[in-house]
C-alpha cells in the first residue's frame, strides 16, 4: 500500500486524507500540536506530532512515504516561522528527498499566508523538482483530482 504524508492535517487535510484512504493509500497526517492529533486520529488517519518549522520532525515520518502533500497554504502562528516553513525549511525537506522514498510532492500555493511567500515556496518547489526530477504540483487548493491528475493512484506507486 502506498503512503501520503499529510504536513499541516487540519480540516482540509483530514479530509484529503479520508478521500486517499478511500482509494487504498495509507495516510500520515502531522500537527505540530497535541491537541490536533485526536482529530487525525478520529478521521482514521494516522497521526503525526511533527513541527513543519523544525525540518528534522518531518524528515523522520518519510521513511516510508511515497507522496507528500505540504499542506500550509494558511499556515498561522509566529511570522517568522511561517516565512521559513515557505522558504528555508521548505528548502531543507526537499533537499533530504533526495535519499527516500517519496517520489511525488505537493505543495498548496493558496491560502492565507502572504502571496509573497506562496510565490517563493512554489518557486522553491518547481526548482526542487527539476533538478531532483521529482514530481511535483503546486495547486491554489489541494484536491483529490490534482493528486489523480499527477497519477498517484495508489495502484501506481507500489
Amino acid at each position: 500500500m502506498a503512503r501520503a504524508l499529510i504536513v499541516g492535517c487540519g480540516c482540509r487535510g483530514r479530509q484529503l486524507g479520508s478521500q486517499l484512504r478511500e482509494r487504498g493509500w495509507g495516510v500520515r497526517g502531522t500537527s505540530r500540536l497535541e491537541e490536533g492529533l485526536a482529530a487525525i486520529e478520529e478521521a482514521g488517519i494516522e497521526p503525526a506530532l511533527a513541527d513543519p518549522a523544525r525540518p528534522g520532525t518531518i524528515l523522520e515520518l518519510i521513511g516510508d512515504v511515497a507522496a507528500v502533500v505540504w499542506l500550509l497554504g494558511s499556515a498561522s502562528g509566529d511570522a517568522k516561522d511561517v516565512a521559513a516553513i515557505h522558504g528555508e525549511r521548505l528548502e531543507r525537506v526537499l533537499e533530504r528527498l533526495v535519499e527516500t522514498p517519496v517520489r511525488k510532492f505537493v505543495y498548496e500555493a493558496g491560502g492565507s499566508v502572504r502571496p509573497t511567500l506562496l510565490k517563493e515556496g512554489a518557486a522553491i518547489v518547481r526548482e526542487a523538482g527539476e533538478r531532483w526530477q521529482i514530481p511535483v504540483a503546486m495547486p491554489k487548493t489541494v484536491t483529490l483530482s490534482d493528486i489523480s491528475r499527477l497519477g498517484w493512484e495508489s495502484r501506481q506507486m507500489r
